[in-house]
């Protein structure tokens, strides 16, 4: 019996193999229908989803994907799905008064959701700058737009984001970025439903190696750069760069010491209460 796969991601570049896989038919062949969504509220109303039932495996912030299995036990995480780290664009309206992060301590910080990327990582930005992270103000705001709206109106002061996905709305003048943050673990994860496992772990392998390997072969393409510009609103200059950087990985290796340094990261901010590191609680190999 054909198994439906469920499989959520963020609109944005970093998922275009996904995409591509799709128009491509790389699928044929495997007992499988794979329903592929875009959600564009991210990492925090993915594991939601996951959780619920409502989706299957999700492409996932690693921080976020770590935080989730830590506090609910119900997915894992199941392969490495962009092995480059993420650099995350610190942003505020271009009207506003804020001219350096210096002066952003204790401002209002626009999330997607809690528990998503853009909330972890504001706690890690503020706990690297020293700042006490318990007195942090968040605005939820669901997405891009949502973040868009609410720096412009003046409901919230600071938004991180990838910082390819937000170059279009610097270069316009909406946004002005203050600084980055890269973080020291991969950008983005595969999570699945415990229910899911270890029943399809075969199929699953099957799914996401055709996936990589159509990563790696459209890195190789000459018009890659173009076609990541006109889908995703860059530059050509920019999309290259970015595709010069971003790693789609290929094996399914358990990345342990950049999991370990997560699970600190959080820990350390109070996300997680999780005492000791423990891989099996996170990680299943397919």
């Amino acid at each position: 019996m054909t198994q439906l796969l469920r499989v959520g991601g963020v609109p944005e570049h970093f998922n275009y193999p996904w995409r591509l896989a799709l128009e491509n038919g790389v699928f044929d062949g495997l007992d499988v229908e794979v329903d592929y969504r875009e959600v564009p509220e991210g990492t925090g109303e993915m594991t939601r989803a996951l959780r619920e039932g409502e989706l299957d495996l999700a492409l996932v912030l690693t921080e976020g994907a770590v935080a989730d299995v830590l506090a609910h036990d119900r997915n894992r995480l199941v392969k490495v799905f962009v092995r480059s780290p993420l650099t995350w664009g610190l942003h505020v309206a271009a009207a506003s008064p804020w001219e350096s992060m210096a002066a952003l301590e204790n401002q209002r910080v626009a999330i997607s959701r809690y528990g998503s990327g853009s909330h972890l990582i504001a706690i890690v930005d503020a706990a690297a700058r020293g700042w006490n992270t318990g007195d942090m103000r968040f605005v939820v705001v669901e997405n891009l737009d949502g973040a868009r709206r609410a720096l412009a109106a003046g409901e919230a002061d600071l938004f991180l984001w990838e910082k390819h996905m937000t170059q279009p709305l610097v270069d316009a003048g909406e946004f002005r970025r203050l600084g980055v943050r890269e973080v020291p673990w991969p950008a983005f994860v595969v999570s699945a439903r415990r229910e899911l496992l270890p029943g399809a772990d075969p199929l699953l392998r099957a799914v996401l190696e055709r996936v990589a390997e159509r990563g790696r072969r459209f890195k190789r393409q000459s018009d890659a750069a173009d076609r990541i510009a006109e889908t995703y609103g860059l530059r050509v200059e920019q999309a290259r760069s970015w595709l010069g950087a971003v790693q789609w990985e290929t094996d399914f290796e358990a990345p342990v010491e950049a999991l370990h340094r997560a699970f600190d990261a959080l820990r350390a901010q109070g996300v997680v209460d999780s005492a000791h590191f423990d891989l099996d609680r996170l990680w299943h190999g397919v």
